[in-house]
Order: structure tokens, then sequence, then C-alpha cells
């Protein structure tokens, strides 16, 4: 059994993990994790004062993905799971079904998005959801 979870840091995405680490446990199965980086190009909107945003922006991204492999080094392998960590660069969505096709996804683990503007846009869950490739677990 392949299964994909995805971790950004949250709170409830790092409860999604839990649950996918023991899911893979109980089912002897394999465990990707994947965090997904945002482009720089992408932050753009997001700072106003330009270069200095988008870097302060870019540091954040980097300390979560330093803060997740140091949790995978250090919990991974007292815990007896076959597990790996990728690092992608994009949106979201789009390169979490992408490693779900590559990894032939068995099943799809996210945490609940608490953002407002995901509640009138749509998640990356209700994404993966309605996409109806995998069965999707989402973890308040």
């Amino acid at each position: 059994m392949n299964i994909l979870v995805g971790v950004d840091g949250s709170t409830s995405s790092m409860r999604a993990g839990a649950y996918a680490v023991g899911l893979a446990r109980r089912q002897h199965g394999r465990l990707v994790a994947v965090y997904v980086r945002a482009r720089p190009s992408a932050l753009l909107p997001l700072v106003d004062g330009g270069g200095a945003g988008v870097a302060t922006l870019v540091d954040a991204q980097e300390a979560v993905e330093q803060e997740l492999r140091d949790a995978f080094t250090t919990y991974v392998p007292q815990l007896l799971v076959d597990a790996q960590l990728l690092v992608r660069t994009g949106e979201p969505y789009a390169e979490l079904a992408a490693v779900a096709e590559q990894i032939q996804a068995d099943a799809v683990i996210v945490g609940r998005s608490t953002k407002m503007l995901h509640r009138v846009a749509g998640s990356v869950s209700v994404k993966l959801v309605r996409c109806g490739r995998w069965p999707v677990t989402v973890v308040p």
C-alpha cells in the first residue's frame, strides 16, 4: 500500500502526518510525505515591500522544510515505517496529484485548511476529493 501525505508544517498537516504514519504501520505500507514550496514568483503579490518580503517568505519556507527534515530524521526511524520526504515547488494540488500518480497512491491524506479564503475558493483537500482518483482522508 502506498500512502501519500501532504505536509506544510501547520498543526493540521502534522496531525495528518501522524495519522498517515499510523496507517502505514498498520497496513505495512510505504509512506511518502510531500512538502510543496510556493514558487518565488507566486509569492510576489503577497508582499508589499518587493524583494525583502519575498526573501522573508522564502526564508520561512526553508525553515519549515528544515523542521520537516529534522522531524523525519529524528522520529521516522523509531516508528519502523518505510517512509520518505519529498520537497516539490509549485502549486500544492498539482504537485500532490502528480506525486500520487507517480507512486500509484492507494490513499492520500491531508490536513484541513484553516484559511478563510479556502472556504470560498476551495482548498487543496477539496480539490483532491473532487478529483476522485484516490481515497482522500482530511484530518482536522
